[in-house]
């Protein structure tokens, strides 16, 4: 099965959108590895704008019940500090 329908899949189930999808998704994936993420280098990973994760992330918020996010810093762009 692709990401892309597991994203499509996990957003139907969570009531997000595609792209909320992806952050969540990729969030979780790098979460064991790293505790801090700018939403300008998620951005560049998932190819988005930065202003485009921000505005995703409450929903993102919302959704996430296997990890915890909270909006940590607004130092050269917003932090969001991701804890399992």
């Amino acid at each position: 099965m692709s990401t892309a329908h597991l994203d499509a899949v996990a957003a139907e189930s969570a009531g997000l959108s595609a792209k909320q999808a992806r952050i969540l998704r990729y969030l979780r994936e790098n979460a064991a590895d790293r505790t801090y993420f700018k939403s300008r280098l998620i951005a560049d990973d998932l190819d988005l704008s930065a202003k485009e994760v921000g505005a995703n992330m409450s929903a993102v918020v919302d959704a996430a019940t296997d990890i915890d996010v909270e909006k940590w810093g607004y130092s050269s762009g917003t932090t969001w500090m991701v804890t399992t």
